[in-house]
């Protein structure tokens, strides 16, 4: 996708949003079309911070205690539960946020063919990342299975992972960027730099987490060979 979209200009008129270079009129005029008070946009961004932090804090006091794995009286069934209430939860923040861009206006500078075959564009890439994701991480994989002892021989690295790291999560941004464009709404990129920020704060928490427990796994098989 291009950096730059038609829109207004500093000065008036038509020019060119260059999200490259993130021109802070630019992002003055975006930002004039947003209600941040609005409910509909309060819950989606709550929703957007809240996802993240519930999968990593029950994730690491599951990898901790045990408690999940006991209650349910399996790993698998307490990860399976786990991935459930993640989906459900991805569910409710993608209502979230499709019901605060319908509440708050267009922007007639984005509303146009190109920026919504950008969209869809957009949407075909992150949905591929998705599924492609999914499919080679398995379900466990996908929810965390490694923090309830669930671990892979090794980690994975094919397609997806093989040209971008973390895919599912930029899968997911891009899926988000997609559908703001093609419904031309500046709440929505907005909304879209508010995932990709708790994607990569997340990260931070996940990624050296994960390396470790494999590290760990390593370790271990070293020790027994």
């Amino acid at each position: 996708m291009s950096g730059a979209l038609a829109g207004p200009d500093c000065c008036g008129g038509l020019g060119n949003i260059d999200f490259r270079q993130a021109d802070p009129c630019v992002m003055t005029r975006l930002l004039g079309y947003v209600d941040p008070w609005e409910p509909s946009f309060v819950a989606a961004v709550l929703t957007i911070a809240f996802n993240p932090l519930f999968w990593n804090v029950v994730a690491r006091w599951e990898q901790r205690t045990r408690r999940l794995s006991r209650a349910f009286g399996s790993p698998y069934l307490a990860c399976y539960t786990l991935g459930g209430a993640i989906l459900l939860l991805n569910a409710l923040r993608s209502h979230c946020f499709t019901q605060a861009m319908l509440r708050q206006p267009r922007m007639e500078a984005l509303d146009n063919a190109a920026v919504h075959r950008a969209g869809l564009s957009l949407l075909g890439v992150g949905t591929v990342l998705v599924l492609s994701s999914s499919f080679a991480l398995g379900f466990t994989g996908t929810f965390l299975g490694d923090y309830f002892g669930i671990l892979k021989e090794e980690r994975v690295t094919t397609f997806p992972f093989s040209v971008l790291d973390n895919p599912m999560y930029w899968g997911s941004t891009a899926n988000y960027l997609g559908w703001a464009l093609v419904h031309a709404s500046p709440t929505g990129l907005l909304l879209t730099a508010v995932v990709a920020l708790a994607y990569v704060v997340a990260l931070q928490f996940e990624e050296p987490f994960t390396a470790e427990i494999y590290r760990q796994k390593a370790a271990r098989a070293r020790r027994r060979s």
